[in-house]
């Protein structure tokens, strides 16, 4: 499947399009495409492309890269447009839900390993790592982790216990504070991120 390979080629090399850390904004916009969504916060930025989210911070004026995270769940409510075009022109159709059994096996036979990196104050979310590279898989385990009675057993339409809900590098921020406030949010289970994109 075309799509899986962005996902394998992120997951061992850390970087989308040939960018990845220590990238401005400017060249970013080069990758993706110039849509987009800024989210500013002093020396901090998040810039949100739809399937692909970075984190920028400044440092002496300078924007870098310090957080690449590929948000696979927003895929999963059949919205294909949240794909940048670049991205399908590079690898084709996208489908709505990966699974990480799929993703895995593809890892594994280049010759990297992926091994369970789990949280205990979580249930919904099983994350897995690349040693290699860093980059961290999250999947979901429990598509209805508040309890509601309107889910069945093989969980919404969009979700199934095994997909793949977004996949991340961002080591500054592992090693900077506690583990659990990396895991996506709760509402990755069921809802797509929605932004408006500003153009240059």
């Amino acid at each position: 499947m075309p799509d899986l390979d962005l996902y394998v080629h992120f997951a061992t090399r850390g970087e989308v399009l040939g960018a990845g850390f220590d990238t401005n904004p400017a060249e970013w916009e080069a990758k993706p495409e110039p849509d987009y969504l800024d989210d500013r916060a002093q020396d901090l930025m998040r810039r949100d492309y739809g399937l692909v989210e970075l984190s920028f911070q400044a440092d002496e004026g300078t924007w870098h890269c310090f957080g690449i995270n590929v948000q696979v769940h927003r895929l999963s409510g059949g919205d294909l447009s949240t794909v940048p075009v670049p991205l399908r022109n590079q690898y084709g159709e996208f489908t709505p839900r990966v699974k990480f059994d799929e993703l895995a096996a593809l890892i594994t036979s280049l010759g990297y390993r992926i091994e369970p990196d789990n949280d205990a104050t979580t249930t919904n979310i099983r994350r897995y790592q690349v040693p290699e590279s860093g980059v961290r898989v999250f999947i979901v385990a429990d598509v209805d982790p508040c309890g509601y009675a309107d889910v069945g057993a093989e969980g919404p339409a969009e979700h199934r216990v095994g997909d793949v809900c977004s996949i991340v590098l961002s080591p500054a921020r592992w090693s900077a504070r506690g583990l659990s406030e990396d895991l996506p949010p709760q509402r990755c289970r069921n809802s797509r991120s929605q932004k408006s994109h500003s153009t240059k």
